[in-house]
């Protein structure tokens, strides 16, 4: 069987599959009504942000503390009242679109967005390690550089607005969460800017192979925090009291997840918890992510002891995930390498 796509994900993927003809071609909604199992749903903590400026001092409170027990128990949130404009969103959504249309060989020869474009997993040995899905990772650094957009230049002035915007969103989550450890609240921004932030478009193309298929294979994410703009398809599964759960979308909230560099600092206040995307039969999907990353040479340790991670640098965590994807064909969330606890045992 050859599934035409664009990019050309199914002729990647039938070369994962040792017997191509036994690959199902059941839609989602087919395979779990004949399976008996439907995904549960889950409502995220939707927090209100307004009351961040709020002159109650009581009601700041409230919702500085709704973000970081939201960030310990769930390690995922839904945001409202966040500043950035509905005409934003909307604006960013039908740029990326347009983007995504351009035809596949020129998205891949062309240098668009820094050379930043990706699809599928090069890296996968099996199907179970394959994201059924294309992205452009762009560095905040080269989102202003006019260079990067060939003819693409209304995509410029939105993402700069866009990028900004959330951006500041993420910093002022960040200041919360560091507040409520008792660090600094601007520490972070001290190590965390644009030469290693990063803005990734997503499009998960309709796949008609099998329900089973993941857009985006289960991960945590390596920053402190992500902030996720989605659209109304849904697909995104979060694993929660050992168990995968759909989150429902929410067509006024942007989605906020915790980061492995934020557990690790935190000594595991805050859960970076893995996460997965799931293909869609009928309908393509198209989301937006921010990633709040510290420099390369950032260390990172602990802020309280006795600390479960030794300190360690940006640079050498992402070389060791890198590894792991190279040896095991996905990533393991915070390498067993960090953890210094009991290990005198």
């Amino acid at each position: 069987m050859t599934v035409d796509s664009n990019p050309p994900l199914g002729h990647h993927f039938e070369k994962l599959v040792c017997h191509p003809d036994e690959i199902s071609t059941l839609e989602p909604h087919d395979c779990q009504q004949q399976s008996g199992i439907m995904m549960e749903e889950c409502q995220l903590p939707l927090i209100d942000l307004i009351g961040l400026n709020s002159h109650d001092e009581r009601e700041r409170a409230a919702s500085a503390e709704a973000i970081c027990r939201a960030s310990s128990e769930w390690g995922f949130f839904q945001v409202v009242n966040h500043g950035i404009s509905p005409e934003l969103l909307r604006k960013m959504r039908k740029e990326q679109e347009l983007l995504f249309k351009t035809p596949f060989e020129r998205k891949a020869t062309c240098g668009l967005l820094n050379n930043s474009y990706r699809w599928g997993t090069p890296t996968a040995t099996c199907p179970k390690q394959f994201s059924w899905s294309e992205a452009f990772h762009i560095p905040l650094t080269k989102i202003s550089d006019q260079s990067c957009y060939g003819e693409f230049t209304s995509l410029r002035l939105v993402m700069t607005e866009f990028a900004a915007a959330m951006s500041k969103l993420a910093r002022l989550l960040a200041r919360i969460l560091a507040e409520n450890l008792s660090q600094q609240g601007g520490m972070l921004d001290d190590i965390c800017n644009e030469s290693t932030c990063f803005l990734r478009l997503n499009r998960y193309p309709v796949c008609p192979i099998s329900a089973e298929m993941f857009g985006l294979v289960p991960h945590t994410d390596s920053d402190f925090l992500t902030i996720l703009y989605q659209d109304q398809v849904g697909g995104l599964q979060l694993m929660k009291d050992s168990k995968w759960v759909a989150v429902r979308p929410n067509p006024d909230a942007l989605i906020v997840n915790i980061g492995d560099l934020f557990q690790a600092w935190s000594n595991d206040v805050y859960k970076s918890v893995e996460h997965k995307v799931m293909a869609n039969g009928k309908m393509e999907r198209y989301s937006v992510a921010y990633f709040l990353c510290p420099s390369y040479d950032s260390s990172i340790g602990s802020c309280t002891e006795p600390s479960t991670y030794r300190k360690f640098t940006f640079e050498e965590y992402r070389k060791q995930v890198q590894e792991d994807v190279k040896q095991t064909g996905h990533k393991v969330g915070l390498p067993r390498f960090l953890q210094v606890k009991n290990a005198q045992l």
